[in-house]
């Protein structure tokens, strides 16, 4: 049996290297499931790695993706055939932009019937990231003064809805008016939307809510002078989280260091990956399951949809600035 696949042999530009394949599909080995693929969301974190960002820790070719949702279709030696026809999310096994993953059957988690298949793949990196550096990594308290940028994201809205859950104090950074009113339904206690990075309402915003003394933690996707900006209204001593570098350009550690007081960061989802346990990776996606279940918790709708075969056309919409605020979806 053979399955459609997106692959790439260099790396480069997405919408120049990514091509079509067809590849024989292996049946699951000891303690695998095979599942056949539904949908899956396009992320920065699918397309970095394409254009080489990874390049000393990723093998040729390659085939992308690290979310989406399928139906198990077989079961590997040891694994329970309870697990077929089961909807899963197949995490931390093969590329997920292909028609048919193997993935390992204690890492998959099975989604409830309440759960829809939208929701469902987009589960994986942005909810587990914020969730587990706002509860595990910054230890935030309630009442704690947090400070984000890039919060018009996918994953600044989720820090918002956090903030309510969790009890602290979000201060939104966004660059466009138009996420404003969303992000303060959300939870958010302030939005400063500034296109430059060195407004000093940032600043001024901060020391206010917190009587002169600086943010407890502050979470930047950004890096470069976004980045450096919420380094300077931490607290000395506070704690501010790299977690992106979508400008491309790194923080200043040393001026970090030296200027601001604050402690610089940084976290890598595959880190935790490797050093957490299957038990705990379970009790992360019930949790936040149980989250959407009870409305704490949206991620967005789909802003559309592309068969897999269309992939390239699929990138040039994802990265097109004029897209809208849900991801594009990979189907079929």
């Amino acid at each position: 049996m053979e399955g459609k696949c997106v692959t790439y042999e260099k790396f480069g530009s997405p919408e120049q290297v990514l091509r079509i394949e067809h590849k024989s599909i292996r049946r699951p080995g000891i303690g695998e499931l095979l599942v056949r693929m539904t949908s899956r969301p396009i992320n920065p974190s699918d397309l970095i790695p394409v254009g080489g960002a990874y390049a000393h820790r990723i093998g040729l070719p390659a085939i992308p993706g690290y979310e989406g949702v399928g139906i198990v279709e077989e079961t590997g030696p040891t694994v329970s055939r309870n697990w077929l026809g089961k909807r899963v999310l197949p995490l931390r096994g093969e590329g997920t932009w292909q028609q048919f993953v193997n993935a390992p059957a204690e890492l998959a988690v099975l989604l409830p019937d309440t759960l829809d298949d939208d929701t469902a793949s987009q589960l994986y990196i942005n909810p587990v990231t914020a969730w587990v550096t706002c509860t595990e990594v910054l230890q935030l308290k309630p009442d704690d003064v947090v400070v984000v940028n890039a919060c018009g994201s996918s994953i600044g809205r989720i820090y918002t809805q956090l903030s309510r859950i969790l009890g602290f104090r979000l201060v939104a950074v966004t660059r466009s008016r138009s996420h404003t009113a969303e992000l303060l339904e959300h939870g958010a206690v302030a939005v400063i939307q500034t296109d430059d990075p060195l407004n000093p309402l940032l600043h001024s915003t901060v020391m206010q809510l917190t009587n002169g003394v600086g943010a407890n933690a502050a979470i930047d996707s950004v890096g470069g002078a976004s980045g450096m900006a919420l380094a300077y209204s931490a607290r000395p001593g506070g704690k501010l989280l790299s977690i992106g570098l979508l400008s491309g350009k790194p923080l200043q550690a040393a001026e970090i260091a030296q200027k601001t007081g604050a402690k610089l960061m940084l976290f890598h989802l595959r880190h935790w990956n490797k050093q957490v346990s299957a038990e705990t990776w379970q009790r992360t996606f019930r949790q936040l399951m149980s989250f959407i279940g009870s409305g704490q918790l949206r991620l967005c709708a789909p802003s559309a949809r592309f068969d897999l075969s269309d992939v390239k056309e699929a990138v040039r919409a994802a990265q097109s600035t004029e897209k809208g605020n849900g991801k594009i979806f990979l189907t079929g």
